[in-house]
């Protein structure tokens, strides 16, 4: 599927619209690219499980970016239960197709950063 999105930022001059620009915009918010580590790692998951897996996340935070991603099509989010009520965010065709891009980023990650140095940058 080939489609354009709805929303293009006009990053690249001369071009109607580019699809390095369509995949940077999709995944530009800081936590976007982690959600999608960890759902393609853990498969799908609540919403606490999915913030226990990233750390460092505000409930907030993580359902701004849950919202973002299942309106670009990445996530979707199922009612597993009305008493108690649960929900269970996993990704979509589209999202899994991400999953080249995201190991990409981990391996360049690994290869020139080192969470002990002061040089990272």
């Amino acid at each position: 599927m080939n489609e354009r999105p709805n929303r293009v930022p006009e990053w690249c001059q001369g071009e109607e619209w580019c699809p390095v620009t369509v995949t940077a915009a999709l995944l530009s918010r800081k936590w976007k690219p982690v959600i999608v580590d960890r759902l393609l790692k853990s498969g799908p998951c609540g919403f606490s499980e999915l913030q226990n897996l990233i750390g460092n996340i505000s409930g907030k935070a993580l359902s701004n970016n849950l919202k973002e991603l299942e309106a670009d099509r990445i996530v979707n989010r199922s009612v597993i239960s009305e008493r108690p009520y649960r929900v269970e965010y996993a990704l979509t065709d589209r999202g899994r197709d991400l999953e080249p891009l995201i190991v990409a980023m981990r391996e360049w990650g690994s290869k020139h950063f080192d969470p002990d140095s002061k040089e990272n940058g």
